[in-house]
């Protein structure tokens, strides 16, 4: 460029580190996930394959097949993902504690150095604050709620009380209001803690101001699954939450 000086002393970009993401094809809150990471981390989004069914126990069976991830995770690994995170809860926790522990299996056996999901996320939390008795919040109908109840069964996790919107799709679309609403109808003075479910729903900007309310850890779903990811890098926490600062 004429007449303009260029200084090549500069250094830069910063270094990335990545963690892949498999997400399923619903998934409409890339942009909540990037405000739980710290800036030198970039995400590699890959998406399970679009299944024409509601939100629903048959969808979490779908969208969790073995295949599909084993796919998704070879999709990713050309970018040098330090960790591939399954993000799902439903899709993670719908067969309970084995099949959870076999889709890490199966992502690992793709060829990811590490792996997490999200429901996996979720029982490391519960085990690392002592967690059994939690008051639970999801956007599902009663069928796949049920279901999270039996996986937290498995953890030796009680649900003293729980809260469900029954949507089939529009998930993201759900207001801070409502799901705040929902959480001061779950909690319970016995309640150690409040666990929403579903990476689909937005809660970023609740954390903070309901544990200030209740007085007790508020878990949501994209932040246990990025929490995972980052301690598994060796990297702090990033964003709301300050119970999970605290396990480091």
């Amino acid at each position: 460029m004429l007449g303009v000086a260029l200084d090549l002393t500069f250094d830069g970009p910063l270094a990335q580190r990545g963690i892949g993401v498999i997400a399923p094809f619903d998934l409409a809150l890339e942009r909540e996930l990037w405000r739980w990471v710290p800036a030198e981390v970039s995400l590699h989004l890959a998406r399970t394959p679009y299944e024409p069914v509601p939100v629903s126990l048959r969808m979490a069976e779908l969208v969790s097949d073995c295949r599909h991830l084993t796919a998704a995770t070879r999709d990713v690994l050309h970018v040098e993902p330090e960790v591939i995170a399954y993000l799902c809860t439903s899709g993670s926790f719908v067969g309970g504690i084995a099949a959870e522990k076999e889709l890490v299996s199966a992502i690992v056996a793709a060829g990811a150095p590490d792996a997490v999901t999200t429901s996996g996320a979720l029982a490391e939390v519960l085990s690392a604050l002592a967690l059994r008795r939690i008051s639970v919040v999801t956007p599902y109908d009663a069928d796949l709620t049920g279901r999270l109840h039996e996986f937290l069964g498995e953890l030796g996790v009680d649900t003293v009380a729980s809260e469900h919107l029954g949507l089939g799709a529009g998930i993201w679309k759900v207001s801070y209001r409502t799901i705040a609403e929902h959480m001061l109808l779950a909690d319970r003075p016995d309640a150690e803690a409040v666990f929403v479910s579903c990476t689909n729903l937005p809660t970023y900007d609740l954390i903070d101001p309901l544990e200030e309310a209740l007085g007790k850890p508020v878990l949501t779903a994209n932040q246990l699954t990025m929490w995972a990811c980052l301690r598994r890098m060796g990297l702090p926490v990033v964003g709301p939450g300050r119970w999970l600062t605290d396990i480091g």
